[in-house]
């Protein structure tokens, strides 16, 4: 891909939607994904969006997990479409404050 409008319109363009995750080092690159990206679980910088076994995998479009993902709180909301965003940025990346 050789834009961040390439990437998004992949992810988007397939039939399911349950993880996808972007490597940059741009910060508006990893907002506008977060938000576009049609995927249940989003990753950041990290292959597996799901670091701890208490996170929904709650897909979209036509992912089976996607109505069926029953865990937790997530079990009352059934019919909603929940995102997961797991991000991960170096520390010589980030303002200091």
């Amino acid at each position: 891909m050789n834009t961040i409008d390439e990437a998004i319109a992949l992810v988007n363009s397939g039939q399911y939607g349950n993880m996808a995750c972007l490597f940059t080092s741009s910060g508006a690159a990893a907002r506008k994904f977060r938000y576009e990206a049609e995927a249940g679980n989003i990753g950041i910088n990290i292959g597996v969006a799901a670091p701890m076994a208490f996170f929904p995998f709650s897909g979209w479009k036509d992912s089976f997990f996607g109505d069926l993902h029953g865990q937790g709180n997530h079990a009352v909301e059934f019919f909603t479409q929940t995102k997961v965003v797991v991000e991960r940025w170096p520390s010589e990346w980030s303002r200091q404050f």
